[in-house]
């Protein structure tokens, strides 16, 4: 069984903000500097669109992974799915949800189905160790968004 979590992270500003916010390289790189979070591959800067590619180069764990993803699946501004397609994992898709629950306020869920290539020994690994890692990282990630989004909507009066 492939572990699985989910993350919700209400920010107060518009859904599309908020979902271009989350594909946007740029952003996903100054938000996970400390990890030297790198795109060296596929796009690299702006908006990352569906059926494109970008391969990520950032230190987790002490060591120095890679990882590709591609963008399986988007509607905008409600929805994009990442999945790796080259990297560490046996499996990784993170899918993105975006829902406006009105008052100018976007729930944010990231919803990660992951699985370690290291079989059964690996689920054990998965269960009590990668989770609380990536729940940690996508954590951090949902809340620099949230950050940026509202300081955003202030500055345009759209919070």
């Amino acid at each position: 069984m492939m572990p699985a979590f989910e993350i919700k992270t209400d920010i107060n500003a518009p859904t599309h903000a908020c979902f271009d916010l989350a594909r946007d390289i740029d952003f996903h790189t100054r938000s996970l500097s400390d990890t030297n979070e790198r795109a060296i591959a596929g796009r690299t800067d702006g908006l990352i669109e569906l059926g494109e590619t970008v391969t990520w180069r950032a230190k987790h764990l002490g060591m120095t992974r890679t990882m590709t993803v591609e963008i399986t699946a988007m509607d905008r501004p409600t929805h994009f799915r990442d999945e790796q397609v080259g990297g560490p994992f046996r499996h990784f898709v993170h899918d993105h949800y975006f829902q406006g629950l009105g008052g100018g306020v976007t729930r944010m869920r990231d919803v990660i189905d992951f699985a370690s290539p290291f079989g059964m020994p690996g689920q054990v690994v998965d269960r009590v160790y990668l989770s609380k890692y990536l729940k940690r990282l996508i954590t951090q990630r949902g809340m620099a968004i949230k950050g940026e989004a509202e300081i955003n909507a202030h500055r345009t009066g759209r919070a």
